[in-house]
C-alpha cells in the first residue's frame, strides 16, 4: 500500500484510514474505541507532525466512522493540546 490513499479524488493518509478501518472491522459494535482513538492518536505523532494531509484523514475519519462519545471527545482534546505543541 502506497503512503497516500485516494477517495472521491482526494487524497489521505493511507495508514490513518486503515487503522479507521481495522478498528471497526468486525469488532464490537463497529465504532471507533478509547483504544482505537489511542492508536490513531499515535499513528498521527508518528511524523512529529500534524500535515495538512493528516488533518484532512481525521476530518474524513471522523465524518465517516462511528465514534464512541468518550473516544471521540478524548481525541479531538488531545489533537489539539499535541498540534498546538507543534
Amino acid at each position: 500500500m502506497g503512503y497516500y490513499k485516494e477517495i472521491n479524488g482526494k487524497k489521505y493518509d493511507a495508514k490513518l484510514i486503515e487503522a479507521a478501518e481495522k478498528a471497526t472491522a468486525g469488532k464490537g459494535d463497529g465504532r471507533i474505541s478509547m483504544a482505537d482513538a489511542k492508536i490513531l492518536l499515535e499513528e498521527v505523532k508518528d511524523g512529529n507532525s500534524y500535515t495538512e494531509i493528516e488533518k484532512d484523514t481525521m476530518e474524513y475519519i471522523r465524518e465517516n466512522f462511528k465514534w464512541t462519545s468518550e473516544a471521540d471527545e478524548w481525541f479531538r482534546t488531545e489533537i489539539r493540546k499535541w498540534a498546538a505543541s507543534k
